[in-house]
């Protein structure tokens, strides 16, 4: 994909929201109820914290422990955005002068390919997350 757009060209949906939890099973238990159906869970690192996604209908949440949750309004911790490119999505972060909470596109081994991302600040301090399941 060649770089000729804005950031704005760069996504077409809502991907996810994220949550951090200090309790995975209340949490998982808490969503289920509501109607979610676990997505993919994976192991995050060697110090027993992981990653779940929930999914219902077209909204899909990414909870996580290690991060300690906030147990307050704005508890969410970040949205994010579907891109197909987030290496161009970066670059055309940083050319309209975003501010860009990451130097560089990180990856993680989610999903059976990983996945690429980067965030953003918004005006109020909020996280836009921009990620590409790699496919």
């Amino acid at each position: 994909m060649a770089f000729n757009k804005s950031l704005a060209g760069y996504f077409d949906d809502v991907q996810h929201i994220g949550i951090p939890t200090d309790d995975m099973a209340k949490t998982i238990a808490f969503w289920e109820k509501l109607g979610f159906k676990k997505l993919g869970e994976f192991d995050t690192d060697d110090q027993g914290n992981e990653v779940v996604f929930m999914q219902y209908g077209h909204l899909t949440l990414e909870i996580w422990t290690g991060d300690g949750a906030v147990h307050e309004t704005g508890a969410i911790n970040h949205i994010s955005l579907n891109t197909s490119d987030a290496d161009a999505a970066f670059k055309a972060a940083k050319a309209e002068g975003f501010k860009l909470k990451d130097n560089e596109v990180q990856h993680l081994d989610f999903w059976d390919k990983g996945i690429k991302f980067f965030n953003i600040e918004g005006p109020n301090s909020e996280t836009i997350e921009f990620c590409e399941i790699v496919k």
